[in-house]
């Protein structure tokens, strides 16, 4: 088990995490993949040992659950892992008042207090085998806050920052740190946070774009889609950019209360 090339993926069971299980088994890695859904990781799983010839450790569990994401750490103490994906977490949308408060402390854990819980771990690991690479989630809403996604965008808001504190911090250590700051993405996302997603892209080429930008630069912003989005609004002073994505996000969200 030591001499293999091994990658942790949260949130693997589809959309994002999904595109990097497939993107990484091509890269020679075997897969360490968690989510809630087993059936969804054992048909990905059958799909990459016949495809690449991966081998996957699946693990199934709510990681929005402190305790078990150190089940998840526990599980995965024996494997020499040199990458961790963590790109589990949802979002939530319509206006503030209307969403359950468990809703969104739920969603806190996950985005974030999930991604801090593991990242402690590993970056001590990293340390230890004298390398290591982390690819956190930002999003293109993290940069200003968003009417109709105000707790979803702070999450994000928080990993970018992380990232950047910790990008700076792990050099030292030959750890390299990545921010992943995608638009609106088709996926199992939107269904989740009760969002139209017209105005959105494929997952698909996500990580391969990531992975090739990890340890040269500090956040990419994959596809044409956030590309555009973001370097128009780059330029503009933060309360302009959040009326526009406050505009955008209406429009998703035009259905929701």
């Amino acid at each position: 088990m030591q001499n293999k090339k091994w990658a942790l993926v949260t949130g693997a069971s589809s959309g994002i995490g999904k595109d990097f299980c497939f993107e990484l088994a091509k890269r020679n890695f075997n897969l360490i993949q968690v989510a809630r859904s087993s059936d969804l990781l054992n048909q990905n799983a059958e799909l990459l040992k016949e495809k690449f010839g991966t081998e996957s450790f699946l693990i199934c569990e709510d990681l929005s659950n402190r305790e078990k994401v150190k089940v998840v750490l526990e599980k995965t103490k024996n494997y020499d892992i040199s990458i961790i994906v963590l790109a589990a977490g949802f979002g939530t949308s319509g206006d503030f008042i209307n969403i359950p408060v468990q809703d969104e402390l739920n969603m806190i854990d996950l985005n974030c207090a999930a991604v801090v819980q593991i990242c402690s771990e590993f970056v001590n690991r990293f340390k230890s085998r004298g390398e290591g690479k982390i690819v956190l989630f930002s999003s293109i809403v993290a940069f200003q806050g968003v009417a109709k996604a105000a707790t979803y965008s702070a999450t994000k808001a928080f990993i970018q920052s992380f990232a950047e504190g910790i990008y700076t911090e792990l050099k030292k250590f030959n750890i390299s740190v990545i921010s992943c700051a995608p638009g609106p993405i088709d996926s199992g996302f939107g269904s989740r946070a009760k969002m139209s997603m017209g105005l959105s892209a494929k997952p698909d080429g996500i990580a391969n774009e990531t992975l090739n930008a990890i340890g040269k630069r500090l956040t990419v912003r994959p596809g044409l889609l956030s590309e555009i989005l973001s370097y128009s609004l780059a330029t503009l002073p933060r309360f302009f950019r959040r009326i526009i994505l406050n505009k955008i996000m209406g429009d998703m969200t035009k259905d929701v209360k």
